[in-house]
């Protein structure tokens, strides 16, 4: 892969390149289309780790995203500094790589549907119990099709938003440029692929996947506009965009930081396990500092991340020429000095906050409501068959999803699922209480 080709600045939908202007560059631009879509503003009311928290103090997805792209810029910047330099790239400043990241950092949790992980498995489990009970009068969707929705995944949905829902009737969606959109997609492969060809390549971007078939054309062009190595003739499976693994960096170690930081607040975790792992890697000397508990999480806080944030761009620099070429399939966190206490980090905040009766007890009733919509919508859509004592829940979904005569099975199917996954948690919750009649705007 070639540095001046992933950074293209073609968008999505648009066949001319728009000139490019010092003050205001595209990915800027694409930047400033993400913060003032709609799917964005709703980030502000999903589920961070703490559902429905009445606590001002800890983070909801939208702060979580904002908090990652600020991290992805600064390592965009220090890395496309020295990426320059080696590579004496010309028309490119180190501010390019920064905000391409800034960008798909913002976008990385706008699939997200309401209660997080929670709200993917719900999806997923009910549709296909739904499935198996429909199915018996025939195959309703192609394979290809069904695994879209018996993995459902927010990265996915998120691709789609971006590049079809955000602005459904143009072209491309929010038509971003391509090297954002790329560096987005942190499983650049469809959702069904043969797990022989899957064991060859046993990498990080092979996890999840990050379109459906709906979209396939669309990254196809993404992918081969910027570049990126075609791992498959067969499938759609392309290797990451070099940026992407700083994408995934800059939210691995914001989510690992600061979800300790939000147990604290929480009253989860006391100060003192707080105060210890943060410091384990922060190392600076707290008697030269005065203030509270709570200040002092903050500090160090913010020198954890300062200093994770310089070893991951040096990673990332040492680990480039196999990046490049496609060889390189790992998380730059991992490879970290400090990853033993990011682990020990990860396991205190999994059995103090995430299996906390608390936040388990919302996410198992976020996971029973979701259930019974995507039920009830699909019920309705494609069996016309709502409950008696509702009503007819196909004629409740917002005019961008509704159901158009020609529209196929896997299109009826996508856009109860666009519609689910784009509420909040909320809206979920008021949707289930009055049954289909508190539609969102």
């Amino acid at each position: 892969m070639e540095w001046q080709q992933l950074l293209s600045r073609k968008r999505l939908g648009k066949q001319q390149l728009e000139e490019h202007q010092f003050e205001r560059t595209s990915f800027l631009k694409d930047y400033d289309r993400i913060v003032y879509s709609t799917a964005f503003r709703r980030l502000k009311d999903k589920t961070q780790v703490f559902p429905l928290s009445k606590n001002a103090d800890v983070r909801t997805r939208l702060i979580h995203s904002l908090e990652v792209s600020c991290v992805g810029r600064s390592l965009g910047r220090m890395v496309g500094d020295q990426v320059i330099k080696r590579h004496q790239l010309q028309a490119i400043e180190a501010a390019d790589f920064g905000d391409i990241l800034s960008a798909a950092c913002l976008a990385h949790d706008i699939g997200n549907p309401p209660f997080g992980h929670a709200g993917e498995d719900a999806i997923q489990t009910a549709f296909q119990k739904w499935y198996a009970r429909k199915n018996r009068s025939g195959a309703l969707i192609n394979p290809l099709q069904k695994a879209d929705f018996d993995r459902f995944e927010g990265n996915a949905q998120g691709f789609r938003i971006l590049t079809k829902l955000g602005l459904p009737h143009r072209p491309g969606g929010l038509q971003l440029t391509c090297a954002t959109l790329a560096t987005f997609a942190k499983y650049p492969r469809e959702s069904f692929i043969p797990q022989r060809t899957l064991a060859r390549h046993p990498g990080k971007s092979l996890q999840k996947y990050g379109f459906f078939q709906a979209e396939k054309d669309l990254f196809t062009e993404v992918a081969e506009t910027v570049g990126l190595i075609r791992r498959s003739p067969k499938v759609a499976w392309w290797c990451r965009h070099p940026l992407t693994f700083l994408m995934e960096a800059a939210d691995d170690l914001c989510y690992s930081i600061v979800d300790l930081e939000d147990g604290f607040h929480m009253g989860y975790l006391p100060f003192g396990a707080v105060q210890d792992k943060l410091q384990s890697i922060a190392d600076i000397e707290l008697n030269q500092y005065e203030g509270s508990p709570a200040e002092t999480i903050k500090r160090l806080r913010a020198k954890a991340i300062n200093r994770l944030v310089k070893e991951v761009a040096q990673i990332f620099l040492d680990h480039e020429p196999d990046i490049l070429a496609g060889k390189f399939d790992q998380s730059l966190v991992g490879l970290s000095r400090f990853s033993p206490q990011l682990q020990e980090i990860e396991t205190m905040t999994t059995n103090a906050v995430f299996h906390h009766p608390n936040v388990v007890r919302i996410k198992i009733a976020g996971f029973e409501v979701l259930g019974d919509l995507l039920t009830d919508f699909l019920t309705a859509v494609l069996e016309k068959q709502p409950r008696p004592k509702g009503k007819l829940l196909k004629f409740m979904l917002p005019p961008e999803h509704q159901v158009a005569p020609d529209d196929d099975n896997y299109s009826k199917i996508l856009k109860v699922t666009d519609y689910i996954a784009g509420m909040t948690d909320l809206q979920a919750l008021c949707c289930i209480n009055n049954y289909g009649v508190l539609p969102f705007k």
